[in-house]
């Protein structure tokens, strides 16, 4: 719910097939794991003489719009970048807003996420700033649906990239693992979360083309789309074509296109 100052397939709906065929033959698939960095909230406000705040508030519609898009989809898992290490140092009073806002859509919608079947993730949330009721809506919410098995709801809030690789890296040293055993598959299971895939998809709303701290060991095979619209006007339709540019792809991992069968994954 934050601007650009914060930083497998399954049967589809709402007009998406689930597996398309390019061709040369091959299946286009659904991407398994969807990320979204939320930006344009503060434009989308400055563009109408409204305070930031309101640009905040308008993006709710959005977040409850693309979680129900990415669920019909055939979308597994839906990561949403809320709020990054680094908005700690915008004005508190922004901050203090953001941080009601989110207590309020928590609370309002963890109904809406229970009946869909949806199971729900924090990541980051480890800062003493986050205040106690938050925190333990958050916790709450995660216990309330940690029995869905439908797509997982991950919300990247206190969230940094390089924050989860380095304390990754302590909790390896202090686990006493020789350092020749440590590989790839070994150092990502100490990152928070390790049974999320790695992100198949990124979309990036309002245009701008940065990573900006996001989920940095997940992402690094990533396909990226950067529509222009901005987070608050992000509505099912503009998702769903980001969903179909990615199908048009071919994932390639480094290698060739014969080498991967055109596989999305």
């Amino acid at each position: 719910m934050t601007d650009n100052d914060v930083p497998g397939g399954h049967s589809a709906t709402v007009g998406l097939p689930g597996r398309e065929r390019r061709s040369d033959g091959a299946a286009r698939a659904v991407p398994r794991h969807v990320a979204c960095v939320m930006d344009g909230n503060g434009r989308w406000a400055q563009r109408r003489s409204l305070p930031r705040t309101a640009g905040h508030r308008a993006a709710e519609a959005t977040v409850i719009d693309i979680i129900e898009a990415a669920r019909s989809a055939g979308v597994e898992w839906l990561s949403l970048y809320a709020f990054s290490t680094e908005n700690w140092n915008r004005p508190g009073a922004e901050v203090d807003y953001l941080m009601r806002l989110v207590r309020r859509v928590v609370r309002k919608h963890a109904p809406l996420l229970l009946a869909r079947g949806i199971r729900c993730r924090f990541t980051g949330a480890a800062d003493p700033r986050i205040p106690h009721g938050l925190a333990r809506d958050f916790d709450d919410l995660t216990m309330l649906t940690g029995d869905n098995r439908g797509m997982t709801l991950t919300v990247a809030f206190d969230h940094g990239g390089r924050r989860d690789i380095v304390e990754a890296a302590r909790a390896l040293i202090l686990s006493g693992t020789p350092a020749d055993e440590v590989n790839e598959r070994l150092f990502a299971e100490y990152l928070p979360f390790p049974d999320t895939p790695d992100v198949d998809l990124v979309i990036r709303t309002s245009g701008e083309q940065r990573i900006s701290n996001f989920m940095l060991w997940k992402v690094a095979y990533s396909e990226w789309v950067f529509p222009e619209v901005l987070w608050p006007d992000f509505r099912a339709a503009d998702f769903l074509a980001c969903l179909h540019t990615y199908q048009r792809r071919a994932r390639r991992f480094g290698g060739l296109p014969s080498q991967t069968n055109g596989d999305s994954r």
